[in-house]
C-alpha cells in the first residue's frame, strides 16, 4: 500500500526536506509539537519499524543522529527528543522533536500552526547546517 510518506519520497506531495540520501529522508512535520519537529523515514516502504532489516534500521538511527545534531544548532532546546509511535502512518518513521522539558514530547498536546514561509525558513536553516 502506498503511504503519504511514499508519495513524499516520490515527490508527489511537497515537503520541507531537511536531508536525504539513497535510503532515508528527513522532512519537517507539518503538524509539529515544536518548531523543528522532523520526521525521518526509510525510503523503502516498511510499515513497522521493528520489521525493518537490521542494517536499514541501524542506518536510520545514524542518519537521524546527524539530522538531530543539525536541528540542535538551529532550534534553541535542551535536547532532541526521539519518539517512535508507528500508529499514525503505516510507514516506519522516527520523530525528532526539540524539547526543553518532558511535557514537550506529549503527543496529546495541541500541535503548532506554522505557516509555509516559517516551515520553509526552518528547513532551509537546518539544511544549511547539515551542509557544513
Amino acid at each position: 500500500m502506498t503511504t503519504i510518506f511514499s508519495k513524499i519520497v516520490k515527490g508527489e506531495i511537497p515537503s520541507h526536506k531537511i536531508a536525504e540520501d539513497e535510503d532515508y529522508l528527513a522532512f519537517l512535520d507539518i503538524n509539529p509539537l515544536a518548531r523543528g519537529h522532523t520526521l525521518v523515514i526509510p525510503k523503502k516502504e516498511v510499515d513497522y519499524i521493528f520489521d525493518m532489516d537490521d542494517n536499514l534500521l541501524a542506518g536510520m538511527q545514524v542518519f537521524s543522529k546527524r539530522v538531530a545534531k543539525a536541528i540542535e544548532r538551529v532550534i534553541p532546546c535542551k535536547r532532541i527528543g526521539i519518539a517512535v509511535l508507528g500508529l499514525e502512518v503505516p510507514h516506519a518513521h522516527i520523530h525528532l522533536i526539540p524539547i526543553n522539558r518532558l511535557e514537550d514530547i506529549n503527543f496529546g498536546r495541541p500541535k503548532l500552526r506554522l505557516g509555509e514561509d516559517e516551515l520553509a525558513e526552518i528547513a532551509a536553516n537546518i539544511r544549511q547546517v547539515m551542509e557544513q
